[in-house]
């Protein structure tokens, strides 16, 4: 699902952020946005491929091409970050991203459908679950960061229990797909929806070869404007007075999931918030059980030094509320738009504090 109008004429910022920086290298500022608008669209086209390649295979490998693909835009950015030793904003994305999913998709969501109708509903079983995913995600991230305060350990005992605990997460995470793909995947069928949602949910698939073509290509320009990105962040966030952590936490996260930010919205305008959660909670779950353990695995391989899961006490709390009210507004299986407002609410209110968060807090917590 794409929305109207239609972003692609963002593309022309791909070729307007290769000429600057082969043209004026030292406007980090203005490369940084361009690239963050050509990025936009190309994140669109990727999440656009992945569905019609998915559509040619079955539940259990279209589940898994979503997994890789479906934060395959932020994991591109992440890795070019980790290339460059930058494990700061690595983290501080990863943290935008789980935040951002729940409180500004589903918030966002939420106000959009409520503003068409009354209550929506959604199967309270599979938001539970996912709820359940979230809260054991942030207890993975509370652990690393009160051993890094209590024990004072070597930063090498931090790696390896960071590199434990990431093996344990994508255990859960493969154990997850089994459960809503395989062994209870009715949960995650959802309500019945209105003839008039389904009809303008069908359309035709595309071949396998043109899907993949788009992939691949997509996936190719999105590494080279990701490189780019990673280049001029920390300039860029100096020229504009914001901290390295609010541009990784607010402008990289938003940036690098832009194509399911606009699916989750569009679906439960159409009165899908089933489609709409999964999307949007189950992003939060990729990036927490997934991209995160999967990128301190990259660490090692990829990179001047390894990278740990010791967050910042700022990043715990902020994914620690955000799961907490993921169990809440998963409780009932009914949303409104006041449920979305409130959702928003925190998000702003987090975004504010993460605004003036020095860098200095970051170098304190280590």
């Amino acid at each position: 699902m794409r929305l109207k109008p239609s972003l692609d004429w963002l593309l022309v910022f791909v070729p307007v952020t290769a000429g600057l920086e082969w043209s004026a290298p030292e406007a980090h500022a203005w490369i940084f946005a361009s690239a963050c608008l050509a990025i936009l669209p190309l994140a669109g086209w990727l999440g656009h491929a992945t569905e019609h390649l998915a559509s040619h295979t079955g539940e259990g490998v279209g589940g898994l091409l979503n997994a890789t693909f479906g934060n395959a835009a932020e994991l591109i950015i992440a890795i070019a970050a980790l290339q460059r030793g930058l494990h700061d904003v690595v983290k501080a994305s990863l943290t935008g991203s789980i935040i951002g999913n729940i409180l500004l998709v589903a918030g966002l969501a939420m106000l959009a459908g409520g503003l068409r109708r009354p209550t929506q509903s959604f199967q309270a079983l599979a938001a539970r679950a996912q709820a359940t995913l979230l809260i054991l995600s942030a207890i993975a991230l509370v652990v690393p960061a009160v051993f890094h305060h209590v024990a004072r350990a070597s930063r090498e005992v931090e790696n390896d229990l960071s590199l434990e605990i990431a093996l344990v997460l994508l255990a859960i995470y493969a154990a997850h797909l089994v459960f809503s793909l395989a062994t209870h995947s009715s949960f995650f069928r959802g309500l019945p929806s209105s003839a008039e949602a389904e009809a303008a949910e069908s359309h035709a698939p595309w071949s396998r070869g043109r899907s993949i073509a788009v992939l691949a290509a997509a996936t190719a320009l999105i590494a080279w404007m990701s490189e780019i990105l990673v280049g001029s962040v920390e300039q860029a966030a100096h020229a504009w007075g914001m901290s390295q952590v609010f541009v990784g936490v607010i402008v990289v996260a938003v940036i690098g999931n832009a194509a399911e930010h606009s699916s989750a919205i569009v679906m439960a305008w159409k009165n899908r918030m089933d489609l709409s959660l999964s999307i949007a909670v189950g992003s939060s779950i990729q990036v927490a059980l997934f991209v995160a353990p999967l990128l301190v695995l990259l660490s090692y391989a990829v990179g001047p030094a390894p990278m740990d899961l010791v967050f910042t006490p700022a990043e715990v709390l902020a994914v620690v509320v955000t799961a907490v009210i993921a169990a809440q507004i998963a409780s009932d299986g009914e949303s409104n738009w006041l449920e979305g407002a409130m959702l928003l609410a925190v998000y702003v209110i987090l975004a504010i504090a993460f605004y003036f968060l020095p860098d200095t807090a970051r170098a304190a917590a280590r």
